[in-house]
């Protein structure tokens, strides 16, 4: 599976796509992507938790809303994205 990154939290990791191994839910995708890249935990987290205006989709959809957030099983070929706020017109 990889993770898409968009704008700034792109730019903060120096790349928009980066693969993951060995996760068996979106919660454990995203602490390797952490892990790779710490220098996106300060925005992206909150105390621990997602923050409220950062985007999280798997699959194209929100997890917290069409499964169980964190806890969603993911698969090998998934593809997980994360935007941060966007704005502009």
């Amino acid at each position: 599976m990889h993770w898409r990154l968009f704008a700034t939290l792109a730019e903060t990791a120096g790349e928009d796509r980066v693969p993951v191994e060995d996760a068996e839910t979106v919660g454990d995708a995203l602490n390797a992507l952490l892990a790779t890249h710490p220098a996106l935990e300060d925005e992206v987290l909150a105390d621990g938790d997602l923050v409220e205006h950062v985007r999280l989709l798997h699959e194209g959809e929100d997890p917290f809303a069409a499964g169980d957030g964190l806890d969603t099983p993911v698969s090998t070929n998934d593809e997980l994205a994360l935007f941060p706020p966007v704005s502009g017109g």
